[in-house]
Formats: structure tokens, sequence, C-alpha cells
């Protein structure tokens, strides 16, 4: 399969006059396109000359082109095929030079870039392997189906990166430290014991520090409006000096039907994602941030977060389960090392109708569920009630609704009793053979390039449209 993609590949970008003519496009082009083809040699200086110039000359081609919405059946193929063999160029390039290109933009692994501020170093060093922010800004203006996907090719570089051991590492690392507003905002809480953000917010109770994500128009789904700060909170109680436990929770939503009632998550805002306002780089921030995180602790930035190392700053977290946890929210409960549920909730990955990969559910999901309903929940969309034999295998206790206060608090109460000096250790120690480090950046390398071609296939936006209505749904 993989030789048969490649030929196709190697045929794109040596199209024949006719076919770009009846695009609309000069026979001119269609030669200049040619002469630019790209094969990388393995010098990087000669590479990158070569790369630059044939990333231009497809850029510039694509440009004569309508956008996409107005194209003809004869000049989408031809954008789709300008698109392609520049992607497979960009895949050629990577692989000798991935490791070139990390070390220059990190000096030397010395610095951490996060991967937001990394893909558009990387389009700074070396035009056209990542899009410019401009670009993106463009395509962040239109609807999810009217884009090109200039954002894959921030996918590729970053699995290209993950994949080399120790450029992932260090990438990985730089996503486990404190975000600079958490430090910032963190004598506040220890002053006030709270600390607001709006779409997010931390506060003591006791021993704990409870996190709170607020979306409750959208019955607390994620999004771009609030990720970050959703992050920022978990650093500052993960980090605080008077707690020792940390509680995820949803707060109440605005819902006639849910009506004084909290819920857990909706999982992804799937009206942002229709209207092309979720950029592919929200995934990947997500999942190596905030929800690895609680998973693994903050990075001190003294050694590696690598379970062998210790290099985290951790504490046990918490998860308070109501009404539902769709999508990102059954994901959540997968990193937490006890979770309350209702007695009437229920869990979803419903990533088929959705068209996208559920996070970091296809690493986790089996060791709680197996194999067979780990398959049936992420690819066929099974529902896992809470109490039931399999939901059970995630949420540790399942209780009436209105007992869910009550409930958290005891645990709370009995995970600290006794001191929680061997947390950490222990913590490490489960994910030392369940998912070390290491394990999750080869995961992550696959998830960047994968759902990266998710987040841009129509077969997305048709799913929204048949699964969620989507077309028809206000922002």
């Amino acid at each position: 399969m993989e030789g048969s993609s490649r030929g196709k590949a190697k045929l794109a970008g040596h199209v024949d006059s006719n076919y770009f003519e009846r695009a609309g496009l000069s026979p001119k082009a269609a030669a200049a396109w040619q002469k630019a083809s790209f094969r990388a040699s393995g010098n990087f200086k000669r590479d990158v000359a070569a790369a630059t110039k044939y990333w231009r000359a497809g850029a510039e081609l694509l440009a004569k082109l309508p956008g996409k919405p107005k194209r003809s059946a004869e000049q989408k193929q031809a954008a789709e095929s300008i698109l392609r063999d520049c992607r497979r160029g960009r895949e050629d390039f990577l692989k000798p030079h991935a490791e070139t290109v990390y070390r220059k933009l990190t000096r030397n692994l010395a610095n951490f870039r996060r991967v937001d501020d990394l893909v558009y170093d990387a389009a700074k060093l070396i035009p056209g392997l990542t899009p410019a922010r401009k670009e993106v800004d463009v395509e962040g203006a239109l609807m999810q189906s009217e884009k090109d996907g200039v954002e894959i090719d921030q996918g590729i570089f970053l699995a290209q990166v993950l994949a080399l051991p120790d450029a992932g590492m260090h990438l990985c690392q730089s996503m486990l430290l404190p975000r600079p507003e958490a430090l910032e905002r963190g004598d506040e809480f220890v002053r006030n014991g709270v600390v607001n953000f709006g779409p997010a917010k931390v506060e003591r109770q006791g021993k704990a520090a409870v996190v709170t994500v607020c979306n409750p128009r959208f019955l607390n789904a994620e999004d771009d409006d609030t990720l970050d700060d959703t992050e920022i909170a978990a650093d500052i109680a993960i980090l605080d000096p008077a707690s020792e436990i940390c509680v995820l929770r949803g707060d109440f939503v605005d819902h006639p039907k849910y009506k004084g009632r909290k819920i857990f998550s909706a999982g992804i805002n799937l009206t942002h994602l229709y209207r092309g306002k979720i950029p592919l780089l929200w995934y990947i921030r997500r999942d190596m941030g905030v929800v690895n995180k609680m998973f693994r602790g903050v990075a001190t930035g003294h050694a590696s977060p690598d379970e062998i190392y210790g290099g985290t700053h951790e504490k046990p977290w918490i998860a308070g389960l109501d009404v539902f946890a769709i999508g990102g929210g059954c994901q959540y409960l997968l990193a937490m090392d006890y979770v309350v549920a209702g007695s009437d909730a229920y869990m979803t990955l419903p990533a088929r109708k959705e068209g996208i990969i559920p996070g970091a559910a296809n690493l986790r999901l089996t060791r709680f569920v197996g194999a067979r309903v780990a398959r049936q929940a992420i690819m066929m969309g099974r529902r896992l009630e809470c109490d039931s034999p399999e939901g059970r295998r995630i949420c540790d206790l399942v209780v009436p609704p209105d007992q869910m206060d009550q409930t958290i608090a005891q645990v709370v109460e009995n995970f600290t009793s006794s001191g929680m000096v061997s947390a950490a250790g222990n913590r490490r120690a489960f994910r030392a053979w369940e998912e070390p480090l290491d394990t999750f950046r080869r995961y992550m390398a696959v998830y960047c390039r994968e759902q990266a071609y998710c987040h841009f296939s129509p077969a997305l936006i048709a799913n929204l449209e048949r699964h969620w209505n989507a077309a028809q749904r206000k922002i």
C-alpha cells in the first residue's frame, strides 16, 4: 500500500499541461511546477534551498485557483494534487532533517518551546515548511469546509519531531512545564484560595484544589476559549503548596433540560468545530498540555519528566462525573486517579460521528475496559453507562446524583487523612509500566499526523451535518 501511495504522489507532481489547462492554469505554470519538483539529497543547506523553492512554486500555483468553495471539479483536483505533492515533499524533507531543524529552533535543546510557538518559529526558519501565522489566520476566518488545511503541515512537522527520541522527549517536557500565567497567579491563589478565569476557575476546598470548567451555554464543552484557562487553572492546582489533591468538575449549565445541575463535560464544541473555530493545534496543546499534566504532573525543569528521572511535581486527581462525560470529557477520566460518578451518568467517545481521533483514548481506554469494548466505544460509538459493569471499570464510585458533593468530599478526606507522601511515587510507578512518557511520545507522533488529516477531511463536515445538525446551530 505504501509503495502504491508513493507512486501516486510522484505522479501528482508531474501532471500534463492539459490537466492544468482544464483547471484554468497555464502550460507555463505546469512546466514551472514540474521543474521545481523536490527530492531530498541529505545535504541540509541544499535541501532547504530546493524545498523552499518547490513549496513557493506550489503556493503560487495554488493561489492562481479560486478559493475552495468556488472551484470547479477540475480545479479541485488540481488543488488537491498540488497540496498532496507539497505535503509529500515536507515529509521527504523532514525525514533526514527534522532533528537538525528542531535543534536549531531550540538552540540544541537548551530552550523549551511549546508547540504553538515551535511551528511558527519553523515557518520563519524555513519558509514553506509550516504555514506562517498570517496564512493560518486567513484560513481561520473561514468555515471548516472552506479551508485547504494549511495547518496539516503543522501536524506533519510535529509528527516528525515527536518521532525522534531526543527531540520528541524534549518537546513533551516543554508542554509539561507550567504556564507563565500560572506562576504569575500562584501567589494570588495562595493568598485568596481562588482564581477565576471565567471559562475555568480553581479554588481551594479544604485539602483539595478544585478546578471547575464553566462553559454553560455549550454544556461545558471545550473550545479555543476554554483551553488555556483550564490548563493554567490545573497548573495552579498542582503547584499549590496548601493542598494535597486535585478535583476536576463541570459547573452548572444554562440548558433548561439540566436546570440546577452540574455537567462534567460535553467534549469538543462541535458548533465551533463546524464553524472553523477549532485550530489543529488545539488538539495537540490539549493532550500534550492540560490532560498530560493531570496524568503526569507539571515538569520541574530540573530533571526529565520521564518516570525514570521523576522530574515532575504532581498530585492525585479526582473527577466528579455529573450527567455525562462525552468525548474529551471521557478522555479526562482516563487520566484520573479516582472517578466519582452519578448513577444516571454516562460516557461516550463519539469519534466516529465526529470524524476525529479522541485524544489519547486510543492509548488508554483498553487498560480500563479491554480491547473489544474500547474499539466498540471509539469506532462504533458505544455508550457506557457509569452504573454498568463496563462503566465501573472507569468509575470507582457510582452514587445517587444528589450525593455527589458529599461523596467527593469524603473521597478527598479518605485520600488525605493519612498524608500524601507516597502519592507521586505511586503514580510514577503505575505509569512506568502502563504508559511511560516515551510511549506517549510515540503515540503523539502518530496522533499529530492522523488528527491533522482527520480535522480537514470532508468526512468530518458530512458527519457533523448528519449527526449534529451543525449547519443550523449558532456560535
